[in-house]
């Protein structure tokens, strides 16, 4: 069960800490069993209510992962071994196709927009007991939601969509519950789902979204919560069609009571439609940043959802930090109104490189997904390879490990900081690298 490693400690916390100290050496390999609780309190002289508690603070940390009567397990990736460390160093000389960051030449100049807050601050000082969304940032919310066909719902404002993601899940969901999450998937929620001590249910990800089958094999093994990319899916591209929404909600219809969390990853920068899946269920939210759009550091996202989720997010975020600086919310404002971004040029700038590249390797005998955003999809059968032989001529792309539970090996492909004269080149170095997959679907 456990090898040659000795769990050890009298307190719950002492033991906790040896478990993670033989998952942080290796000693414990993930999907290792560990005893049932009441033999491992035997082999300690505690009690099992001790080592049930050590159980629990292991499964709040994402260390374990609990299933009912096949016990306790090391997590396959544990919370303290994020994703970000299978991220590909970008040598010198070598073409960045793998940060995942926007182009910054699309992005706007911020003087103007900080500089017109400021002078809003000077004349209205933000101080406690104001609304934590300012009215203004409020209603160009609402109005965009409102275009979008978004259902009406409360508002807040979180740092960036991931900030928004968790505390959406923290207000519905706890440690050892299941979670429904799209794989291959944004690596940062499969790690923020670890690190809540959720379990995590994989749900297949094709063109146009989640899987039906698969998201209804999760809903049926437990879900309490489903959370969706609605544009732009990274790494894949997906986006929600509408008929793929409908069949979704149908679904969904039948488990009122899941909570559905949507991220609008492509807001902005992607020209197809949001098909909304909020309202399908009793409790849902949608998160929408200004990351990709307007700036990675404006560390902004605006959130809709029922009056239940929105107040417990909100209430919460009150004995945080309280709320996001008003002089960002005043910024993005100005961002909104100033016409300093066209979304219809960006979506048509990201769309050339991406369209290009997957039709340059379609010509090549590549088959790659990317239907929204600025990523491309290879699936590949030798992803270490893939990623060493790209290397070599010259590409650095990111591994699929990186975004990937079940599914299929694959690289991802960014091409943001690409130049249409470079997209040939890449496609040969990449057919060159990897075999066709055959196959319509992720994983």
């Amino acid at each position: 069960m456990l090898g040659e490693y000795r769990i050890t400690g009298r307190r719950a916390s002492d033991i906790a800490a040896s478990v993670e100290k033989g998952v942080g050496s290796g000693a414990l390999a993930p999907g290792g069993l560990l005893p049932p609780m009441r033999e491992l309190a035997g082999q300690l002289g505690v009690n099992p209510n001790t080592v049930a508690a050590a159980y629990r603070t292991l499964r709040e940390r994402g260390v374990i992962e609990t299933d009912g009567r096949r016990g306790s397990r090391v997590r396959a990736r544990p919370a303290s071994a994020p994703r970000d460390e299978l991220r590909t160093d970008v040598p010198e000389g070598v073409r960045d196709a793998a940060s995942g960051n926007p182009d910054v030449s699309l992005l706007p100049r911020l003087d103007g927009a900080l500089a017109a807050a400021a002078d809003r601050y000077a004349k209205a000082p933000t101080l406690y007991g104001d609304d934590p969304v300012a009215p203004e940032l409020g209603r160009l919310a609402r109005a965009g939601f409102d275009a979008d066909g978004v259902p009406s719902g409360e508002m807040a404002v979180t740092s960036g969509a991931l900030d928004g993601v968790e505390r959406v899940l923290a207000s519905h969901v706890r440690p050892g519950d299941a979670v429904a999450v799209e794989d291959p998937g944004w690596g940062s929620v499969l790690d923020l789902v670890a690190a809540l001590g959720l379990r995590l249910l994989p749900v297949r990800v094709d063109d146009e979204g989640p899987d039906p089958e698969s998201v209804a094999r999760a809903l049926a093994a437990g879900a309490r919560a489903l959370l969706v990319t609605a544009r732009a899916q990274n790494p894949t591209g997906a986006a929600v069609g509408a008929a793929r929404a409908a069949e979704l909600r149908a679904l969904l219809a039948g488990h009122p009571e899941v909570l559905v969390l949507e991220d609008d990853h492509g807001h902005g920068i992607v020209d197809l439609p949001l098909n909304c899946l909020g309202g399908a269920t009793r409790h849902w939210a949608l998160v929408r940043s200004t990351a990709k759009a307007y700036g990675p550091d404006l560390r902004l996202a605006v959130l809709t959802g029922d009056a239940v989720t929105m107040d417990r997010v909100r209430g919460r975020q009150r004995l945080g930090p309280g709320w996001v600086s008003r002089l960002l919310q005043y910024a993005v404002v100005e961002l909104w109104t100033s016409g300093e971004v066209d979304p219809a040029a960006v979506a048509r700038s990201y769309a050339e490189r991406r369209d290009g590249l997957v039709a340059a390797l379609a010509e090549r005998g590549v088959r790659a997904q990317g239907r929204s955003g600025m990523n491309v999809w290879v699936p590949v059968a030798d992803e270490t390879g893939t990623v060493t032989r790209l290397l070599g001529a010259g590409w650095a792309v990111a591994p699929g490990a990186r975004f990937r539970v079940e599914s299929g090996p694959g690289v991802r492909v960014t091409v943001s900081q690409l130049g249409p004269g470079e997209l040939p080149g890449l496609a040969d170095a990449v057919a060159a690298a990897v075999r066709p997959v055959a196959g319509g679907r992720f994983g």
